[in-house]
């Protein structure tokens, strides 16, 4: 299999923006004044809220970035799978959420920066937040953006339209985003949520069917020789194995996967405001049961057939997944998009699960896309627009401009999109 069945993929991309401006569409009639704008509240439930906040959660990196990564460096990146259900869910959702929704709440908070400020009665917290957000987030946004459009282009072969993909996938992003508010990014990240899990429960499947069951295929990976490795360090000792304590390898892994990645998402803005925008406590904790089968069949799977492609390729041709890739001249973000291409070869249905994993690529994206760019315009039309129209009204009342948070989403869409075009291009993991 060369390349993806452009008919299967047309027609499933058809559907999937149909729905998704549909959603849109259903945000916009629900979105009546600022409130509903940002948090949405009353307008979700557990599984939406579930959903919403494992596919901010994972973006495209988790799944192709990282799931490099693990066909490189083994499974001890199920660690990470593991940070990402305890801490970032959790730990999250029964310490953090609860809490936060509460003092939220109570202080009438509706962005991240709102909530600081109103907690310590501080327009400098709020005013640095907000710029914060607005300084850094867009390239987090951007290296989103570049890694979705990058593995569409390059799986289906389109790379001479590059461009017409970037701009039409922040196109949708855009609009649904800025008339649909919280509501349709919500129902959006449930919708994409549903196509990555079923495209990675596929994906599983497959994996341990094609390599003989899930006892032959890990003891062939933890059979297979350390010193023919490619883009480890110093004191990597197989794919099943931790590394050696202090080696290189060992502070790669731990110190920068795991705990930078696995520890860094109770600080994120975009998954904090999913707490805010709960009706109740028992709404957090039937979310945390969604959002928990989410995650840990993305991450887990992502890791798992990411580690285990050293074995297909080996099998089929001799070599391991970042050997192989690397004669192919790409990089290890391109170890799973070329896996999926290669494993589904030959399978009844192939052409359409190529497809699907494509648009679960996709999902991946947007999903944290919208997310992203939702919690930035609102840092700015928000709550940047509220401090200085108080200070130049010399006042005390926060925006109900809806009209504001629009267009400053729209401008930062636009700066995201130059922002694609300046960023290094192995960007993703």
């Amino acid at each position: 299999m060369s390349g993806v069945s452009m008919p299967i993929f047309a027609a499933m991309l058809v559907i999937f923006a149909a729905v998704t401006i549909f959603l849109g569409y259903y945000g916009y009639r629900n979105t009546k004044d600022n409130s509903e704008f940002l948090l949405g509240r009353n307008k979700t439930n557990p599984i939406i809220i579930g959903l919403s906040y494992g596919a901010t959660f994972l973006s495209a990196s988790a799944v192709i970035g990282f799931g490099g990564q693990a066909a490189t460096h083994g499974l001890t990146l199920m660690w990470l799978c593991f940070l990402n259900l305890f801490v970032g869910l959790f730990v999250a959702f029964l310490v953090f959420g609860p809490k936060t929704r509460r003092v939220g709440k109570r202080l009438g908070a509706s962005t991240f920066a709102d909530l600081l400020g109103k907690m310590y009665e501080s327009k400098g917290i709020r005013a640095f937040t907000a710029i914060l957000i607005i300084v850094m987030m867009p390239i987090y946004c951007a290296a989103v953006l570049k890694g979705g459009v990058n593995s569409v282009a390059v799986i289906t072969g389109l790379t001479d339209l590059y461009d017409v993909i970037l701009i039409v996938m922040a196109i949708i992003v855009g609009i649904y985003v800025v008339y649909g508010g919280i509501i349709a990014v919500m129902y959006n990240d449930a919708l994409q949520a549903g196509i990555m899990f079923i495209g990675m429960v596929v994906i599983l499947i497959v994996t341990f069917s094609t390599l003989g069951g899930v006892t032959n295929a890990f003891e062939s990976l933890s059979a297979l020789d350390p010193g023919m490795a490619g883009g480890v360090l110093d004191g990597f000792t197989g794919w099943t194995s931790v590394a050696d304590f202090g080696s290189s390898e060992w502070m790669l892994v731990v110190t920068t996967f795991l705990m930078g990645v696995g520890l860094g998402v109770l600080t994120q803005p975009q998954l904090i405001v999913r707490f805010m925008s709960a009706k109740d406590d028992r709404m957090l904790d039937r979310s945390l049961i969604v959002g928990s089968i989410f995650m840990l069949v993305i991450v887990g799977t992502a890791y798992t057939a990411g580690a285990l492609s050293n074995v297909f390729f080996m099998n089929k041709d001799g070599g391991l997944a970042f050997n192989y890739v690397s004669g192919l001249g790409l990089g290890t973000d391109f170890i799973i998009p070329q896996y999926i291409l290669e494993v589904f070869d030959g399978v009844l249905g192939g052409d359409f699960f190529v497809c699907l994993f494509l648009l679960s690529l996709v999902c991946a994206s947007i999903s944290t896309i919208s997310a992203l760019m939702h919690t930035i315009g609102a840092a700015g039309g928000y709550d940047l627009y509220t401090l200085a129209k108080n200070r130049r009204e010399k006042k005390e009342a926060d925006s109900q401009n809806v009209r504001v948070n629009r267009i400053c989403t729209a401008v930062m869409m636009v700066l995201v999109v130059i922002y694609c075009y300046v960023m290094p291009k192995d960007i993703i993991a």
